[in-house]
């Protein structure tokens, strides 16, 4: 399968969720993403988990880009909440375009996991698997 130009185009909608290296509960979130000649933009949504954001719905832009299978971003948080700033994902899409999964980083301080799924298809197998894949604790 060719891993350049529009084969592994990540436009669209997609569910995930990232977990930390201590032992909290991993958090699901949904984005969407825009691809154009391997650049990424968009918009993720979550519920805060934390401070003044806790229990809160907040968003966050994303800007990075796709080379390959392998993608860059920076998650840019909406708003003034403290405990919210800016996050750098790294990771890899799978050969069919339909899972990301990789590793985040808050300024060097705190780090853990993601996985994305792409919205659609058996959707039941795909919340199984990020459960799996994502679990809280993982390094």
């Amino acid at each position: 399968m060719e891993e350049s130009g529009n084969s592994l185009d990540l436009t669209g909608s997609w569910q995930g969720q990232y977990s930390y290296t201590r032992n909290k509960a991993p958090v699901a979130f949904s984005a969407r993403l825009n691809e154009s000649d391997s650049w990424l933009d968009g918009v993720i949504e979550e519920i805060g988990t934390a401070g003044e954001a806790k229990g809160r719905p907040i968003a966050a832009t994303l800007q990075g880009r796709r080379q390959g299978r392998t993608v860059t971003w920076l998650k840019l948080y909406h708003g003034s909440f403290r405990l919210y700033d800016s996050v750098q994902y790294t990771g890899e899409v799978s050969a069919d375009g339909q899972e990301i999964e990789g590793r985040w980083t808050i300024h060097g301080n705190s780090a853990g996991r993601f996985l994305m799924v792409r919205q659609g298809g058996n959707v039941a197998a795909r919340k199984k698997r990020v459960a799996v894949k994502v679990p809280s604790g993982a390094p």
